[in-house]
């Protein structure tokens, strides 16, 4: 993982304006921290690219292997991960750990240098963060987290890669976020600060991001100007925003609170009336699967301003140019 100090001296010393050429032949992802502005960027418009011009990249991972690990319930994740590498001519592995989580059967170690001989790439969808740390430490091929009880880097990455799309560049971009303080909402955070966007997190008391991840995200605001803001009002966190996301009050492994939680996340909701508190121009946000009518209404999930079914659209295009990138094949293949 990259340090916040790695990361501070590459912003104190940005690149040109023009398209990063980056590479991250060989890299782990498993936080959005480990990535630099210019790496973000250069992924962001490798995602761009991949999107506009998908022949041009049909073959750049012909007979590369990639292997799923997930000990959790998956539809996007698993299907842009299984298209993205299918359709740049590589081989899509899925290993169902839901009934086995990793680790249980033989070590982390064991299973990471036994699968480094027969694949190129490892994707984890885990509870535990560690298990994707770990992995990483173990393999010598990359290793990238799908989701963990900590971050959702893939996530991040494509909700923001659709921002992009709608907005253009991102600095100083008012990014609301109101909800559970959970792993979305850390790479969220850390994404907004790599970007420059503002990032403002409305949440209830005892429901706030971790304080080291958002120490992280400030250290990084800090150089690129932007301000990363944790209130408990969720009416001031909507005025004014340019995009407003959210996502369930209960996440995976959590279910066991979902009658304590829904009360307190109640005035968190979504709904046509805080919807108008945003920018005229804004637009709502969450990762799916939602529970309508919870934290987001029908009215304003399958609204005009919605872009749900977008961002997961761009969850395939961004984890293309991701396993690009980790495989150095992030050049055209015409």
């Amino acid at each position: 993982m990259a340090t916040k100090s790695a990361v501070v001296q590459e912003l104190e010393s940005p690149s040109p304006e023009a398209t990063p050429d980056v590479s991250l032949a060989g890299r782990d992802l498993c936080s959005v921290a480990d990535l630099t502005t210019t790496e973000l960027a250069g992924m962001l418009a490798l995602a761009h690219d991949v999107k506009t011009n998908p022949s041009a990249y049909r073959w750049a991972l012909d007979a590369k292997q990639m292997v799923m690990f997930f000990e959790k319930a998956s539809l996007r994740t698993r299907l842009t991960f299984q298209t993205a590498m299918n359709t740049l001519g590589g081989s899509a592995l899925f290993v169902d750990q839901t009934q086995s989580p990793l680790g249980e059967r033989e070590s982390l170690a064991d299973i990471a240098r036994n699968v480094e001989r027969w694949v190129q790439i490892i994707v984890l969808r885990t509870y535990a963060h560690e298990t994707i740390t770990e992995m990483a430490q173990y393999a010598s091929v990359p290793v990238v987290n799908a989701l963990s009880d900590l971050e959702h880097p893939c996530q991040a990455i494509a909700d923001f890669m659709t921002l992009e799309e709608r907005f253009g560049n991102l600095r100083g971009f008012n990014f609301t976020y109101v909800g559970d303080g959970n792993n979305v909402c850390h790479s969220l955070m850390l994404t907004a600060a790599l970007l420059g966007a503002h990032c403002t997190v409305g949440s209830p008391k005892n429901y706030a991001p971790k304080a080291d991840i958002v120490a992280q995200a400030r250290a990084i605001a800090n150089v690129t100007g932007s301000n990363i803001t944790l209130i408990n009002d969720p009416i001031a966190a909507m005025t004014g925003a340019d995009a407003i996301y959210t996502d369930v009050c209960t996440s995976m492994g959590f279910e066991h609170e979902a009658m304590k939680r829904a009360p307190i996340f109640k005035p968190y909701q979504v709904n046509e009336t805080t919807m108008a508190l945003a920018a005229p121009s804004a637009v709502f946000m969450h990762c799916l699967p939602a529970h309508r009518n919870a934290e987001v209404t029908d009215a304003v999930l399958d609204g005009p301003q919605s872009v749900v079914f977008d961002q997961a659209e761009n969850r395939m295009h961004a984890q293309k140019a991701l396993l690009l990138m980790l495989l150095g094949k992030g050049q055209k293949c015409l």
